[in-house]
């Protein structure tokens, strides 16, 4: 009986001449260009300048690789470094197998060294990167389709995968998508840490724990349905047990942080805009338009009063006294003071200077 299906690439692999385009490849680079511009758009609206969440993205994504490869490595060992295979096969990063705990891990080292370098707060960048991350591994799921591994357990679902290669211990067959449940519950972790974000105003890097949080919770329920070689410990595979850790340690920082260190930084890079700039320009051209029509103002009536000054001046008694005596003076004669008072008055005063020096 024929049932409805997602079927499987025929190959993961184009090739343009000489040069193999890898669609696992294509899924990780388009990851990484979707976290980058949204974190660039949401580091810009925190205060942030253009450019630096892409200047530390240049640490935190080949870091983030390696760490990535590193876990992978480790947690399968025997398939690098069992009898009849080859450890080489253990750089082909194309190949698949990256982990997400050790990408995130090792990544943050890289973008803790870009931010001390550019002297801003990690954990607001990790804020303002959360939501673009987690939309980078829904992306980067795909690329475990193109490679047909990291499916569930067979079902006859109308969405179910159609394997159709046999190596590496490949049964074909049809599976639940657990890379299809992965992406699209990485959808919702991000549209979910960006509500919460507007909604409750996180900051100190509590966007990125509940992020951590919500999908480490996906990630449990999605591990248990997958079918492919893994270590397990007490019953459960080792991602499980790394869910469940890490989860809890993302929940006890969430609290902690929330009660050390409420609300959100007012500053997440020197020189840069504050958040709402340009509200805070408005305000400051309203404030310095409004300061200089009130200079105006105040050297107008400072004119007007040196005016009302000069006016009382003018009404005043010494320009009347003066038009009075200018008024008398034709009326006196010129002959009205004698030269012998003259005399006499120059004589007196003679007479008071040689007694002052006598004295």
């Amino acid at each position: 009986m024929d049932i409805a299906y997602i079927p499987s690439p025929s190959h993961g692999v184009v090739h343009l001449g000489p040069i193999p385009l890898r669609g696992y490849a294509f899924c990780i680079i388009i990851g990484v260009f979707v976290a980058v511009w949204l974190g660039n758009k949401r580091w810009i609206a925190r205060g942030g300048r253009p450019g630096t969440v892409a200047d530390i993205a240049v640490w935190a994504v080949p870091f983030g690789l390696v760490g990535g490869r590193l876990y992978h490595v480790i947690t399968d060992y025997e398939l690098y470094f069992s009898d009849g295979r080859d450890w080489v096969d253990a750089f082909k990063v194309w190949q698949g197998g990256l982990g997400i705990w050790g990408a995130i891990a090792l990544g943050a080292v890289g973008a803790w060294i870009g931010c001390r370098r550019r002297g801003i707060p990690l954990p607001a960048w990790a804020d303002a990167l959360a939501p673009g991350i987690v939309f980078a591994q829904a992306i980067g799921r795909w690329g475990n389709w193109f490679n047909q591994e990291l499916y569930g357990k067979a079902t006859d679902v109308p969405w179910a995968l159609h394997i159709t290669s046999s190596t590496d211990g490949r049964v074909p067959g049809y599976y639940h998508p657990t890379f299809l449940y992965e992406s699209l519950w990485c959808i919702g972790v991000g549209f979910l840490v960006i509500w919460a974000d507007r909604r409750f105003t996180l900051g100190h890097g509590r966007a990125f724990a509940l992020y951590v949080a919500a999908y480490c919770v996906g990630r449990g329920w999605i591990e248990y349905m997958r079918v492919d070689d893994a270590h397990h410990i007490l019953g459960l595979r080792l991602n499980d047990w790394t869910a469940m850790v890490v989860f809890l340690l993302a929940v006890i920082y969430i609290v902690v942080s929330a009660r050390l260190r409420p609300g959100r930084e007012e500053v997440v890079e020197p020189d840069g805009d504050t958040p709402d700039g340009d509200a805070v320009a408005l305000d400051k051209k309203s404030d310095t338009k409004s300061d200089t029509k009130s200079d105006t103002k105040a050297d107008t009536k400072a004119d007007d009063e040196a005016a009302e000054t000069t006016d009382k001046k003018s009404d005043g008694k010494k320009p009347d006294a003066k038009t009075d005596t200018e008024s008398d003076e034709p009326a006196q004669s010129t002959e009205s003071v004698e030269p012998a008072e003259s005399e006499e008055s120059v004589e007196a005063a003679r007479g008071e200077a040689e007694s002052a020096k006598k004295v």
